[in-house]
C-alpha cells in the first residue's frame, strides 16, 4: 500500500472548518455532502510498432452537493481550499435557497474491501510495460503472416475519495484499475478484417502483463480477424437469434439496464416505469446488479454518496422487483438506496448507475440451444449500440455472429445489427444456457454526459422474432 495517502482534512483543509462550511450550506437542505478526489492515471499505447502515446494524468478537486426535493445544487474546484469551499457553498445555497427540508438518514458506514489498495500505476516499472508491448506487437506478426497492424494498449488510475456529511461522518475508498486491449488486422487477397480481446479489473498491471495472460488475450483478437476474414454478407430479416454468453451481455445493460435505475422511473421517462411487480420477461429470467463482486470492473466498496455496494434483484424469474436507486431518487420514491449512485469526478454530481449488471444462468446446455436453432443468428461480439430509454428500442452491430441452419453453423457472416426492444426482447426469451459467465472487465458507460467503468454478464440465450439487419436477404 502506497505511504502517500491522499488525506485532505491533514493536509490541504481543516475538518471542523469544512463541516462548518458544509453545514451551513445544507442549511434546510434534505440531503447533500463534500466528495474529495484525487485520481491518477497512465496510458501507454503501442501501434505499428511505435509507442503512439504514452500519458500521465494527475489531478485532484471536490464537488459540494445540496438536494432540496427534486432540486440539486453542486458546485467543484479542482483547488481543496477553504476558499474556494467557500465559494462553492454560496452556490449550492441558491439551489437549497429557503429549504425547509430534513437531512436523509446518513449511509451505512462498512469495513469491507472489494479490491486490493495497491496503486496499479507502481505494479510495474515504465520500461517493463513498453517490453511487454514490443513483446506483444512481436509474437502477433510471428504467430500470423498476415498481421499487418497491431495496436496494444496498457493503462491503469488510481482513485482515492474521501465523503464528508454534515453529520460529520467521514467516508473513504480507494479504487484500483488496470486494464490490456489488444487489436490486431489482417490482410488476405486484398481483404482486410480486424480483431480485438482485452479485459481487466480492480487489480494491479502485473498478472496482465504476465507472458501467459496477453498471449491468451493475442491469441484472443488474431482468432476474431481470421474468423471475419472467412465471413460472408449478413443476411436480413426476422429470425431468431442465439446470444452468447459473457460480453452479449452489453445489450442486456443497454436495452434493459438503463430502464431499471431510478431516475428515470421516478420521472416516468423509461419503459418500465409503473410496471412494479408485474411479468417483464420470460419465466426463468433474472436480472441482477451488483457491485460487491470482488476486482470485478464495476465493482465499489461505497458508492460515490457513500452507501455500500449491494446486490440488488431488478427482475425475479421474469418479474419487475426493484430499481437501481441513488439517495435523492430513493428518498423520492419512498424506498431505500441501493448503493448506485455514481459519478465520473468531483466535477460531476451522482445519479443512478448499473454497477455489474447480468442476468442469471438457467438449466439449459448451451449446444443443445444452439442444436434447437433452425434458421438464425448465433451472436457472438458486439461493438457499439444505440438505445432509447423511453421505449427500450435498440440497434447493435455484431462483431463476431455466425449463420445457424439445422442446428448447424453455415459460416461466419459479417455486418450483422440485431434489431428490437428491450422490453420484447425479454418476454421473447425462450431458453437459457447455464454458462453464466461475466464480461472479461471492458465496460464503460456513459449517461448524462458521464463515464464510469461497468461489469455486465450473461448466459447464452435464445431470442425468438429479433429483426437481423444485413446486406443479403
Amino acid at each position: 500500500m502506497s505511504d502517500n495517502l491522499f488525506r485532505p482534512f491533514e493536509t490541504q483543509i481543516d475538518e471542523a472548518v469544512a463541516l462548518a462550511v458544509l453545514r451551513d450550506a445544507l442549511s434546510g437542505a434534505d440531503d447533500g455532502e463534500l466528495f474529495l478526489e484525487r485520481r491518477r492515471s497512465e496510458v501507454i499505447m503501442l501501434d505499428d510498432g511505435r509507442i503512439r502515446t504514452a500519458s500521465y494524468d494527475a489531478g485532484e478537486g471536490f464537488g459540494m452537493r445540496g438536494v432540496a426535493g427534486e432540486a440539486t445544487g453542486y458546485a467543484h474546484a479542482s483547488e481543496i481550499s477553504e476558499g474556494a469551499l467557500r465559494r462553492a457553498a454560496e452556490t449550492v445555497r441558491l439551489a437549497v435557497a429557503a429549504g425547509g427540508g430534513r437531512l436523509a438518514p446518513p449511509p451505512q458506514g462498512t469495513n469491507r474491501r472489494l479490491y486490493a489498495a495497491d496503486d496499479p500505476l507502481a505494479d510495474a516499472a515504465f520500461a517493463a510495460k513498453i517490453e511487454t508491448l514490443r513483446e506483444i506487437d512481436a509474437a502477433a506478426r510471428a504467430a500470423d503472416p498476415r498481421v499487418v497492424q497491431l495496436s496494444a494498449t496498457l493503462a491503469a488510475s488510481h482513485q482515492e475519495i474521501e465523503i464528508l456529511r454534515p453529520e460529520g461522518i467521514r467516508l473513504r475508498d480507494v479504487r484500483p484499475m488496470a486494464r490490456l486491449s489488444i487489436s490486431v488486422i489482417l490482410e488476405d487477397g486484398g481483404r482486410r478484417e480486424s480483431g480485438g480481446a482485452g479485459g481487466g479489473g480492480r487489480f494491479g498491471l502485473a498478472g496482465l502483463m504476465a507472458r501467459d495472460h496477453w498471449q491468451g488475450v493475442l491469441e484472443e483478437a488474431i482468432r476474431i480477424a481470421r474468423v471475419n476474414l472467412a465471413a460472408e454478407a449478413a443476411p436480413a430479416g426476422v429470425m431468431d437469434v442465439v446470444l452468447g454468453a459473457g460480453w452479449p451481455g452489453v445489450m442486456l445493460h443497454e436495452a434493459v439496464g438503463h430502464g431499471l435505475e431510478g431516475d428515470f422511473n421516478r420521472k416516468k421517462t423509461s419503459a418500465f416505469a409503473g410496471l412494479m411487480g408485474q411479468r417483464v420477461a420470460a419465466p426463468g429470467v433474472t436480472v441482477v446488479d451488483d457491485g460487491t463482486i470482488p476486482d470485478r470492473r464495476g465493482s465499489i466498496t461505497i458508492d460515490d454518496e457513500g452507501t455500500p455496494s449491494g446486490r440488488t434483484v431488478l427482475i425475479e424469474d421474469g418479474i419487475l422487483v426493484g430499481y437501481m436507486q441513488d439517495r435523492q431518487n430513493a428518498r423520492l420514491m419512498g424506498v431505500a438506496p441501493t448503493g448506485n449512485g455514481r459519478r465520473e469526478s468531483h466535477a460531476h454530481a451522482p445519479m443512478p448507475r448499473m454497477t455489474n449488471t447480468y442476468m442469471l444462468g438457467g438449466d439449459a446446455d448451451p449446444a443443445a440451444i444452439l442444436a434447437d436453432l433452425r434458421d438464425g443468428i448465433h451472436a457472438v461480439g458486439f461493438g457499439g449500440g444505440q438505445v432509447d430509454i423511453t421505449n427500450g428500442k435498440f440497434v447493435f452491430s455484431c462483431t463476431e455472429a455466425y449463420r445457424v441452419k439445422n442446428g448447424r453453423v453455415v459460416a461466419p457472416v459479417k455486418g450483422a445489427t440485431l434489431i428490437g426492444d428491450g422490453p420484447t426482447a425479454l418476454r421473447q426469451i425462450r431458453a437459457i444456457g447455464n454458462d453464466m459467465a461475466l464480461d472479461p472487465g471492458i465496460g464503460n458507460c456513459g449517461k448524462g454526459g458521464q463515464w464510469v467503468p461497468v461489469g455486465v454478464g450473461q448466459p447464452s440465450m435464445l431470442i425468438g422474432g429479433l429483426t437481423v439487419g444485413g446486406s443479403r436477404a
